[in-house]
């Protein structure tokens, strides 16, 4: 399994950007993905994550409000549209994805099996 991070960039305070996550080889259409970013010095955090179906997501509050994940399983991508960015989101983003079926949703690092490369986002003041 293959996950690409894509959509990172440099974006003023207060802008939009979207990042998008493809997944390739095995699928994984039924299980959670989510989203996770690493500032430097910093451990790696939740940001969002969202069930197989599409109708459960889940944020962290930093970013609620402001942040959609969204799926699309006929193209084996999640999308996160970020909005009212902070410089405090300024991070490497990295897509994840569980190969387990959740009943409850899943915040935690260790909890994903596979994951991409990351992204890097810099929202400048």
């Amino acid at each position: 399994v293959q996950l690409q991070a894509s959509g990172g960039g440099l974006v003023q305070a207060g802008g939009p950007l979207r990042l998008s996550c493809a997944a390739s080889g095995r699928t994984f259409s039924s299980y959670t993905k989510g989203w996770f970013r690493q500032a430097p010095g910093k451990e790696r955090e939740f940001v969002a994550a969202i069930f197989w179906s599409g109708a459960g997501t889940y944020y962290a509050d930093s970013v609620k409000g402001r942040f959609t994940i969204s799926r699309d399983n006929a193209r084996n991508t999640v999308y996160l549209q970020m909005n009212s960015l902070k410089p405090e989101d300024t991070a490497v983003y990295h897509c994840a994805t569980r190969s387990y079926v959740d009943s409850v949703v899943r915040t935690r690092p260790w909890e994903y099996q596979y994951w991409g490369q990351g992204t890097l986002v810099t929202v400048s003041s």
